[in-house]
């Protein structure tokens, strides 16, 4: 596999044997597990390996990295107390070295020949891998086929990217000890994508082209890391069309509301060269309305969150907070595009957490150090789109509004009558025009001027 993605590799020498709990090497393990010594020698024959990971630096797409691979017909590519030194010691090198870390993931899960020796060494895996990401470094898995137990616990769900090869087995529960009625599909990349686990699911010819795109997005990280406050914002975006501003309130409504008007994802493929999706809230939740990811404009790193006209739903704002955060972490400007009714307020939103997924994504955009930058290119829909707009880089378009609540649910709550709507949002101060006046928007982009 290391072959099919990488350039160049240099792989390191393994970590010598160091202070293990076990002590040193024996012929059949910390356990004295009877054959086990025979089972390694016989892994090292058939691989030509003398462990389940090897590690070094590479070239990927001509970007450097530090790139971590797993042998699955190395015991299953299991995890023991020695592959947690080479484990570990590709998250040091990657520290060092400042490069991102690049795993190649294939394995059945921790060594039971090794028993809880071989599990703890998960913790060592995570200690490391929270020491990269402090470090301001970004980490991409691959995760292939099978990835389970603890290697996807720790290496694969525990990465900032996580792409799956087509096909692939995916889950914690290995096929061997999953319920006999579970349902397949959810435990395959294609069904973790769909429960927004994974970023992407990838073909095997189209990984090393993807991975070096990651890379090239992610370097914010290496060239800036926790200098993330000294980071240029994202530019606005142009219009994809030009209006005069509305007159009226319920003007601006309508022409936010046009079915012709330009959506976001029209506007993310004028902006940007290319770009790459990230998926999902890693809690079991998509939303298909919320586009988030990182792309080149130019040559500059950008990361997105684009809502596409609908309500949103909670694990879109959990997906935005997520993205924020990486891209703050990683030194990376931010996107935003607003455009939506509101939030989600049916009984499975108010289940899934709406009010508390608001509150992420409000958190994210408050906390981060690099500048996020805020284009409303349609509804402006109440706190449901304040959650996502930067508060000192927030402009609009001459065909959007930004409103503290909808017209109609204005008027209904100061109990008018529906046909007072259109008056209602005459009174909102909602138009481009008003919010520029009021200090909320920076500027309007896409104004015709009057004729004279």
């Amino acid at each position: 596999m290391i072959a099919v993605v990488a350039d160049a590799f240099d792989e390191r020498p393994a970590p010598g044997d160091g202070n293990h709990p076990a002590g040193p090497r024996t012929p059949d393990g910390p356990l004295g597990w009877s054959g086990y010594g025979a089972a390694l020698a016989e892994a090292e024959e058939r691989t030509g390996e003398t462990e389940s990971v090897v590690h070094g630096t590479a070239s990927v797409g001509g970007h450097p990295c530090v790139l971590l691979a797993f042998e699955f017909g190395f015991l299953g590519g299991s995890l023991g107390h020695r592959t947690g030194d080479r484990l570990t010691a590709a998250y040091t090198l990657a520290r060092e070295l400042r490069l991102p870390l690049v795993s190649l993931v294939a394995t059945g899960g921790s060594r039971m020949q090794e028993g809880m020796v071989a599990l703890t060494q998960l913790q060592r895996v995570a200690r490391a891998s929270a020491e990269l990401r402090a470090a301001g470094l970004p980490q991409l898995a691959v995760l292939r086929d099978p990835t389970t137990g603890g290697g996807w616990a720790t290496v694969g769900a525990g990465a900032d990217v996580v792409l799956a090869l087509a096909g692939a087995q995916v889950g914690f529960a290995g096929s061997r000890v999953r319920p006999p009625d579970a349902e397949p599909y959810a435990y395959t990349a294609e069904g973790q994508l769909a429960a927004g686990q994974v970023d992407a699911v990838v073909e095997q010819a189209e990984l090393a082209g993807t991975l070096g795109r990651w890379l090239a997005v992610l370097r914010g990280g290496t060239e800036a890391g926790a200098r993330a406050s000294g980071v240029r914002p994202a530019p606005v975006p142009g219009a994809l069309s030009r209006t005069r501003l509305p007159k009226t309130g319920r003007e601006a409504v309508a022409l936010a509301r046009a079915p012709e008007r330009p959506r976001a994802q029209a506007y993310l493929d004028a902006y940007f060269a290319y770009r790459l999706p990230l998926h999902g809230d890693r809690a079991g939740g998509t939303d298909t309305g919320t586009l988030c990811g990182f792309g080149l404009h130019g040559d500059r790193p950008v990361a997105y969150v684009a809502q596409c006209g609908t309500a949103t739903r909670p694990a879109g704002y959990r997906t935005a907070a997520r993205v924020v955060r990486l891209a703050d972490r990683l030194g990376v400007p931010v996107l935003t595009l607003i455009d939506t009714p509101g939030a989600a307020n049916d009984a499975a939103a108010e289940r899934a957490g709406a009010g508390a997924a608001i509150a992420e994504a409000f958190a994210a955009v408050a906390e981060a150090r690099v500048p996020v930058t805020s284009l409303v290119i349609g509804e402006g829909g109440s706190g449901g789109a304040l959650a996502l707009a930067s508060p000192g880089r927030t402009y609009v378009t001459a065909n959007s509004y930004f409103s503290v609540i909808a017209p109609e649910l204005a008027a209904a709550i100061l109990k008018r009558p529906p046909a007072e709507a259109d008056g209602t949002a005459d009174q909102l101060g909602l138009r481009p025009q008003d919010l520029v006046a009021l200090g909320i928007a920076r500027g309007i982009v896409g104004e015709e001027p009057d004729s004279p």
